[in-house]
């Protein structure tokens, strides 16, 4: 799930490949993006290119060399030529779809997908932002924490930095979705939130906090000289 205000997220989410057929039905007409129907599904692409089809508002069917039943030929009103087979990079945003890019082979598009997901490790899970972000009291409150055990209830771990001024925190079960804390704690994030402020954490830290754990941030270093994170307030005390 993306949240659209939340400065910590990074990159895309839900990548997918999607086999789409270009096809051209009217000389006055954009071309139209469609998938072939399922039934199609294993025809290669030299079955494909530059083959007369029928398609409806969700899907298409090759024509020449295909037998379409009855039933699939009367749900397509509109007849056109598929020009090539598009192979589009897909990622979710807001749990709507979103194209990313186009490529002309599933080899490529997996590719592309492979190096956005950043397989060789988890990229933006470690940010270090200005202390400006907390209030002193919130930072005090974290101090506090990063000097006991952390009470595991909260689903963090706050941490010194050696020879530094700035404080760690290490978030755990990220991210703190409803979906995930159940799996993972048995808890939901009103539950986790309602037990940050029993325990007298700040407003301004309880959401610093809650807006990285649901991009699944792992790790935020609070220093008064690292950059401010454009979206987040700024505190001046």
């Amino acid at each position: 799930m993306s949240y659209p205000n939340n400065p910590f997220v990074r990159g895309y989410h839900g990548l997918s490949v999607e086999r789409l057929l270009a096809i051209s039905y009217d000389d006055d007409c954009p071309l139209t993006y469609l998938p072939l129907h399922a039934s199609q599904s294993h025809l290669p692409d030299s079955q494909v290119m530059r083959y007369p089809c029928i398609f409806s508002d969700d899907f298409a069917l090759i024509t020449e060399g295909q037998d379409v039943p009855p039933e699939l030929d009367a749900q397509c009103r509109s007849h056109g030529i598929a020009r090539t087979v598009v192979y589009a990079v897909m990622a979710e945003e807001d749990s709507k779809p979103l194209h990313v890019a186009d490529t002309y082979s599933d080899e490529a598009a997996r590719e592309v997908a492979r190096r956005l997901r950043f397989d060789a490790g988890h990229y933006s899970r470690c940010w270090e932002i200005s202390s400006g972000h907390i209030t002193e009291a919130a930072w005090h409150f974290l101090a506090e924490l990063a000097d006991i055990a952390t009470p595991t209830a909260f689903l963090f771990i706050a941490f010194r930095i050696p020879y530094s001024q700035a404080i760690g925190v290490k978030l755990i079960a990220t991210p703190w979705t409803d979906a995930n804390l159940r799996m993972v704690e048995g808890t939901t994030a009103k539950r986790l939130d309602r037990e940050h402020r029993r325990k007298g954490m700040p407003d301004c830290l309880v959401e610093v906090l809650r807006l990285a754990a649901l991009a699944d941030v792992r790790m935020l270093i609070f220093d008064a000289d690292a950059p401010v994170l454009d979206g987040l307030p700024v505190f001046d005390e």
